[in-house]
């Protein structure tokens, strides 16, 4: 794949109104998502759930892209088209999850760095001999007594340079996603701090290593309260320090960036994505979706693994993919959600 075309998937990635869906959980975490319906984790039950999700009608409106797991991207649909191709039939690029997960970090007590570059080159051909356009990375950041250190968040932003460089050797457009959890009781200028030093960090780096930003994705968390905080920041107060943040950070030359959910709910996910857009609709790149939990969600609930739910999943689905598709263009309102 040439530069141009690296520039036109990442563009694509972000185009106006359209958002990533996350479908990349690991074996471990579907197990987690479907023990809360009570259906086993099957292969069977995996592909059928997941059948649902890519092949959803006219989700092509506001999905751009998706992001599956190894398993998935050598699956079918029921009526035998692998799932790559029934994405590329409607004009959604398929992505692929290529990390091997959070491993604890040597050293740092609480802290984690991802692993995953070995032998990542030759897994890349594959993946974009199965049709994959673009990949994902996740790095974990924990906010604690006396953490993240800057060594966790360098060893990181070291890894998700690698792996970006990896991946546009391949023709591949990299997604790097730095995570900073929001499970603990932080409050949102911890966040705000910590997340500024993760991405200003991982610019660096992606700088040092030769790694083209205008042909990669940002993934990252929203500045936010933690869930034990006790005073949660308003909605229009993650939207202002998000976009400060982001602003302090991120290269103008970006194509876009997406957030992650990261644990909150739907409806309030959506809402922040709004908020930023219609305050702040100039800025130097767009910022859209990529969202597991908070568009899979209401869709998992209503499907409870029967058959007979397939439509009322897929209408689930559309809501919330519809839902988001609005707040890229700050056009959202809670209305619609009755």
């Amino acid at each position: 794949m040439s530069a141009a075309e690296l520039e036109t998937t990442a563009k694509a990635m972000v185009a106006e109104g359209k958002g990533i869906l996350a479908i990349d959980e690991s074996s471990p975490t579907i197990k987690k998502r479907f023990d809360t319906i009570n259906i086993e984790s099957t292969e069977e039950n995996r592909r059928a759930y997941r059948d649902i999700l890519i092949t959803a009608p006219d989700c092509n409106q506001y999905i751009s892209g998706m992001i599956l797991f190894d398993e998935t991207i050598r699956q079918a649909t029921s009526d035998g088209t692998p799932f790559p191709k029934a994405l590329i039939d409607q004009g959604i690029m398929p992505g692929i999850k290529v990390d091997t997960g959070a491993k604890d970090f040597a050293n740092h007590p609480n802290e984690k760095v991802t692993e995953g570059l070995d032998g990542l080159r030759d897994r890349l051909a594959e993946y974009k001999s199965l049709g994959a356009k673009f990949a994902k990375w996740r790095a974990v950041i924990t906010i604690g007594e006396g953490i993240p250190t800057q060594a966790c968040i360098d060893a990181n932003a070291h890894a998700l340079s690698r792996y970006a460089g990896l991946c546009q050797e391949a023709g591949i457009v990299p997604m790097v996603e730095p995570e900073v959890l929001m499970d603990a009781d932080n409050t949102i200028e911890t966040c705000y701090d910590v997340t500024e030093r993760t991405l200003s960090t991982l610019f660096n780096t992606l700088y040092q290593q030769d790694v083209a930003y205008e042909h990669t994705i940002l993934k990252t968390n929203m500045v936010i309260s933690g869930k034990q905080c006790p005073t949660q920041a308003d909605v229009q107060t993650v939207a202002d320090m998000t976009v400060k943040c982001l602003l302090n950070t991120v290269p103008a030359s970006l194509p876009g960036i997406v957030f992650l959910s990261g644990g909150q709910s739907a409806e309030l996910a959506t809402a922040h994505l709004n908020a930023m857009n219609k305050t702040y609709p100039d800025l130097p790149w767009p910022l859209s979706f990529s969202y597991g939990r908070a568009l899979q969600e209401p869709c998992l609930n209503a499907w409870s693994g029967k058959t007979e739910n397939v439509e009322a999943a897929t209408q689930a689905l559309l809501h919330r993919e519809k839902c988001n598709s609005l707040a890229c263009t700050g056009e959202y309102s809670a209305d619609i959600e009755s």
